[in-house]
């Protein structure tokens, strides 16, 4: 049994420069499917949004898509999805896809995919979710934004512990398996305490 119902991937709209983006896609969705998880994305049918929906579908799981009424002739929506949800706005979407999920991961993609993470882990910084929000670091896809994530705390604009809200990991399986273990924080940690004034 999984620890996980449903778990949102955000990813991109394209495939990327190397196909071991478009293989590791595959691999989660596969995933994905024989543990039982439902998949909730963007609703895309094209790009590593297409490849991890279809790789669910092949085997047999659940995808729930959810697309601004804006983006849903533009973007290719994929129309074969279990559950298609179309929405108002982008902040609909993204509120939608994290109240539908157990954790969040972010595939290789580009300015949407950070948005939606960072959106995700300022959510988690504040306290508003405790669900894990994982890298699928593919190739080390991710690793110029995790030195920047310590970049940012060396330079003081980001509290100690908060790089742990990030679970990072190069495989599906793995990373499936370090966000089944997270334990999130007990108290938001978005300040030290030095700066915290009485």
């Amino acid at each position: 049994m999984s620890e996980f119902e449903a778990l949102c991937v955000y990813c991109g709209s394209r495939p990327g420069a190397r196909a071991s983006y478009v293989e590791g896609a595959r691999e989660l969705g596969h995933l994905l499917a024989e543990r039982g998880i439902r998949l909730v994305y963007g609703a895309g049918s094209v790009g590593m949004m297409g490849e991890i929906a279809d790789a669910v579908l092949d085997r047999g799981g659940k995808v729930t898509g959810i697309i601004p009424s804006g983006l849903h002739h533009k973007e290719g929506t994929h129309m074969g999805v279990t559950d298609l949800h179309v929405v108002s706005s982008m902040h609909e979407r993204k509120a939608m896809m994290e109240e539908a999920s157990d954790g969040l991961i972010a595939m290789p993609g580009g300015y949407g995919t950070l948005d939606e993470l960072f959106e995700t882990l300022t959510w988690a910084q504040l306290g508003i979710h405790k669900k894990p929000v994982g890298l699928l670091n593919i190739d080390g896809y991710w690793d110029p934004m995790l030195a920047m994530v310590d970049h940012m705390n060396k330079e003081g604009f980001l509290a100690d512990g908060l790089r742990e809200l990030i679970i990072d990991a190069t495989a599906p399986a793995a990373l499936l398996e370090a966000m089944a273990e997270f334990t999130p924080p007990k108290e938001t940690i978005w300040r030290t305490s030095a700066e915290v004034k009485p």
